[in-house]
């Protein structure tokens, strides 16, 4: 495939990088809808059964971190043939779950096997593109796959009202949808890893890229600002369909168009860094995403604390993931530059990194079922966090001498 590719040509790989990405986000948010009847069906609580989204998001951390190096020393293709392949058996097996403890183990390996999709979309994006064209079309990306969570959560609504339908269905859709992709990825999608970039496959050789990137500062100071705020937003994830279902009284589907909504946000964020990359710098874009974010959940906390109607809480929600939007657009570009040889270890990192805090995260937001104040202290924790990191990171750039000096 051509360097840094046009028109037609950018405009086909945008789309079927979107498809091969919206695999992990599809697999978090499609069953949330039917958290309830899981919960009911599987004699679960509320924290039982938003552990099983823990268990995703660890799979999906870890998963990143092992298909990450593999391409890097095997290509792309071969590591994603095998990946989706058992993503299929995994979503079976959560249908077939009889329990909640084989539904927690089997959404693990679903994210673990999903995992792939998202790192080596990201991989592809820097084998190809460099420069003020990766920014352009990692904005474009973002945009398609922002569809997912718009859709998910909706198709998921939509699922679960069929006739029969029950939470088993999604998990079967899933399966299904895994097949579709691997089909129209593995013919339409090229390698774009030459053999003469590979970087020699051993596990010692892993680890010593992974340990050149943990020693990267800058690079690893954008990795954890999106590693907070990114992974922060799983509160919200687990959060809301027990808060806008159970406590406000929300149908499952009028709870995916209100998740869905916020699809349209990460578009929004996205596409604000996509026009105005070249005259607003990357890390001033940055800057304003986080400290919005960091007053947006505040806004949050105080409307769960104060017992606010539904609209205080969507409002400042929706700001929130426009700011997601443009950090997870902004904070990659500036993270991956210079990762030619390393692309697939460091977009695992840039992965794994929110997929591990969220895994943290989720769980805590149904410490108290009947006040939404966990999911807005643990937004408002991880944006603030997020802040200091920003801060410290600017710092440390700031008292580097000047090159020359």
């Amino acid at each position: 495939m051509r360097h840094n590719p046009t028109g037609r040509a950018r405009l086909g790989l945008a789309l079927l990088l979107g498809l091969l990405s919206v695999l992990g986000p599809l697999n978090i948010d499609m069953y949330l809808p039917g958290f309830p009847q899981i919960a009911a069906d599987l004699d679960a609580g509320a924290s039982q059964v938003q552990l099983s989204l823990t268990s995703c998001l660890i799979g999906l951390a870890v998963g990143q971190v092992v298909v990450g190096p593999v391409s890097d020393a095997r290509g792309r293709r071969g590591p994603l043939a095998v990946s989706l392949l058992l993503f299929v058996l995994a979503s079976l097996l959560c249908a077939a779950a009889p329990d909640i403890t084989t539904l927690v183990a089997g959404r693990f390996l679903q994210g673990f096997t999903a995992s792939a999709g998202t790192v080596l979309s990201r991989a592809v994006v820097r084998d190809v593109f460099d420069g003020p064209a990766l920014t352009r079309f990692f904005a474009l990306l973002m945009a398609v796959t922002a569809v997912a969570p718009m859709v998910a959560p909706v198709a998921g609504g939509a699922v679960l009202a069929l006739p029969f339908a029950t939470w088993e269905t999604v998990f079967l859709f899933l399966a299904l949808l895994g097949v579709v992709i691997v089909l129209v990825v593995m013919l339409g999608l090229p390698e774009t890893l030459p053999p003469e970039r590979r970087v020699p496959s051993s596990p010692g050789g892993s680890l010593r890229t992974m340990a050149a990137l943990l020693r990267d500062r800058a690079f690893m100071g954008y990795a954890l600002i999106v590693g907070l705020l990114h992974g922060g937003s799983f509160a919200y994830v687990a959060g809301t369909p027990f808060v806008y279902q159970d406590l406000h009284g929300v149908s499952p589907q009028a709870f995916g168009v209100l998740f869905g909504v916020n699809g349209i946000a990460i578009i929004l964020g996205s596409a604000v860094v996509g026009r105005l990359g070249e005259r607003v710098t990357e890390p001033a874009l940055l800057r304003f995403a986080v400290v919005t974010a960091v007053v947006a959940t505040g806004v949050l906390l105080a409307a769960t604390l104060l017992g606010g109607p539904l609209a205080a809480l969507v409002v400042p929600i929706f700001v929130y993931m426009t700011c997601m939007g443009m950090i997870l657009t902004s904070s990659f570009a500036l993270a991956m530059e210079g990762q030619e040889g390393r692309a697939g270890s460091a977009g695992a990192l840039l992965g794994a990194l929110p997929m591990l805090i969220g895994a943290g995260a989720a769980p805590l937001v149904g410490l108290d079922e009947s006040t939404a104040v966990p999911m807005g202290a643990v937004l408002f924790g991880t944006a603030s966090l997020g802040l200091l990191v920003l801060v410290g990171t600017t710092a440390e750039r700031r008292r580097q001498p000047a090159v020359g000096a």
